[in-house]
């Protein structure tokens, strides 16, 4: 079969390798379409040491079971892998688990590939009329409803009450201000560094107004900022806006500390949340607002072909792209 395979730093090869076969409780999937996440980039950087080449990365995928009891029907990928067994798990949360792992991270082949196996419970039925390149979204989609609850939760109060922020114009940002809209928020800004992503996220939605860090609303302002990015500047502008008892849910995955502002913390009495993937019930809703058409026309999705997925990632490396996700198809 076919594969993007990852060869080293900035190196992606469409090459040709083994085709996987599926063990016990495993299903083998063929990918219909899959989406570059900002961890793929991370790995395409060199910047994780678990993403050693030769390797296929991928996680953000759909497509149709092949052979078995699930045949022919069409799914999207969970790619979340746990045990199932620990107390975590068995509360609903399964994010938390400490034997976590993921397709798409060694020792787990990913999807960008013409096939890739996976256990038979991490794959979610799809209604028939559901393009694949939409149903690839339920993976990013799930960890903004995850991180989404949480803040909702800890904000306790109406959204529509809420002044709210989203650092961060990618797949993340912007779904999470799609999913506060669903969620009854009114206006949301969505602080972005790149003019093109802002003009993506506006058009996503007339309630979101996307502005540059310098034009972000007055500090102590706003009752809820989400942080999908994950670096100092980030970081540092959350805490500079957050009004007292506001919260802060960060779900960004850069390394790093910096921009944290403990006393801040305390004196204004601010919650500061990690917000980590999500659970099979923030999947399966994730899910279900792609197949209700509730994010809207999803203009923000850029396709492009598997076979010219190295240069996919060239483009997104190069700051040219100007979707917020780009969804590879066969």
């Amino acid at each position: 079969m076919k594969a993007i395979v990852y060869k080293g730093t900035s190196r992606m090869e469409w090459s040709d390798v083994p085709a996987p076969i599926p063990g016990a409780g495993e299903v083998l999937l063929r990918v219909a379409a899959c989406g570059i996440c900002g961890s793929d980039m991370h790995g395409y950087h060199g910047h994780d040491p678990r993403r050693v080449p030769p390797m296929i990365m991928g996680h953000e995928a759909a497509g149709v079971v092949q052979g078995g009891a699930l045949d022919g029907r069409r799914v999207a990928l969970n790619p979340f892998l746990n045990c199932g067994r620990c107390t975590e798990c068995l509360s609903g949360a399964p994010q938390l688990c400490n034997a976590q792992k993921n397709i798409g991270l060694p020792p787990h082949a990913g999807s960008f590939a013409e096939y890739v196996v996976v256990p038979e419970r991490n794959v979610e039925p799809i209604p028939d009329d559901m393009p694949f390149d939409v149903a690839a979204l339920s993976e990013p989609l799930a960890v903004s409803v995850h991180a989404v609850a949480l803040g909702v939760r800890a904000l306790a109060r109406p959204l529509s009450t809420a002044r709210l922020v989203v650092m961060g114009g990618g797949a993340i940002g912007l779904t999470t201000a799609l999913v506060l809209i669903t969620e009854g928020a009114g206006e949301v800004v969505v602080v972005e560094t790149n003019t093109a992503r802002r003009a993506t996220a506006e058009a996503a939605s007339d309630r979101i107004r996307a502005v540059a860090p310098e034009d972000a609303p007055e500090a102590g302002s706003c009752d809820m900022i989400f942080d999908a990015v994950g670096a100092g500047a980030t970081r540092a502008l959350a805490f500079a806006l957050a009004r007292r008892g506001g919260v802060i849910v960060h779900s960004g995955l850069l390394p790093g500390s910096e921009g944290v502002d403990v006393r801040a913390l305390t004196l204004r009495e601010l919650s500061f949340l990690g917000a980590y993937c999500y659970s099979v019930a923030d999947f399966r809703q994730a899910v279900a607002l792609l197949a209700a058409g509730a994010l809207g026309p999803l203009t923000w999705v850029e396709r492009r072909a598997m076979a010219d997925g190295s240069r996919a990632f060239a483009d997104i490396d190069g700051g040219t792209v100007a979707a917020a996700k780009i969804v590879l198809t066969a």
